[in-house]
């Protein structure tokens, strides 16, 4: 792996949320965000029957969000990664295979194996990333993601947590239900 892309998952995986976003919200009199959580880890050994030429790493990231009121939504995310080796890491999202319920995609759960042949793209296109002069990664990248559907990700990576900012639009209607980026900050696993 590249100091670039190295760079990039040191800094991605882990375990986040944006409990302090939350608190800060609460004492504020309204929680305007859902409690969001990450927990992401490098996945590429149990990815089987890759092909020899096939660079980059896979990274599996476990999202749970909390809406007020409201069961946690689970929603893992495989992703492909690849770096110029310069400044620039491309991310492309991987469809896990339908036959998983989203329970069993997680990064504790050693029998959650995936075949590459199994594996396509997910039609959001690739993100492509850039290494700042600050040290942090930002990107801004919009996907057609279906009929009529597009998905926004602004997002800023730095040692402080991640800044996200997702905005889908159907038809031009945004259905994001905030127009402020979560912020992520690291957190110790058993918190």
């Amino acid at each position: 792996m590249d100091k670039v892309l190295s760079r990039f998952t040191e800094i991605l995986c882990g375990t986040l949320d944006n409990a302090a976003q939350i608190e800060v919200e609460k004492k504020a009199g309204k929680q305007v965000h859902p409690y969001a959580k990450h927990v992401t880890d490098v996945f590429s050994h149990r990815v089987i029957n890759r092909p020899k030429n096939h660079d980059g790493i896979y990274v599996l990231e476990e999202s749970y969000y909390t809406y007020p009121n409201k069961e946690t939504e689970v929603k893992p995310l495989l992703f492909y990664l690849r770096s110029d080796g310069k400044s620039k890491v491309f991310l492309q999202s991987v469809q896990i295979p339908l036959k998983y319920k989203a329970e069993e995609a997680t990064n504790a759960n050693t029998d959650f194996i995936l075949d590459y042949k199994d594996l396509e793209f997910r039609p959001f296109g690739i993100a492509e990333y850039t290494l700042m002069e600050t040290d942090e990664f930002t990107v801004n990248h919009i996907g057609i993601v279906g009929p009529g559907m597009t998905f926004q990700l602004t997002e800023t990576l730095s040692d402080e947590g991640l800044s996200v900012m997702e905005i889908l639009k159907i038809d031009g209607v945004v259905m994001t239900p905030y127009d402020t980026p979560i912020h992520y900050k690291p957190i110790t696993i058993g918190n």
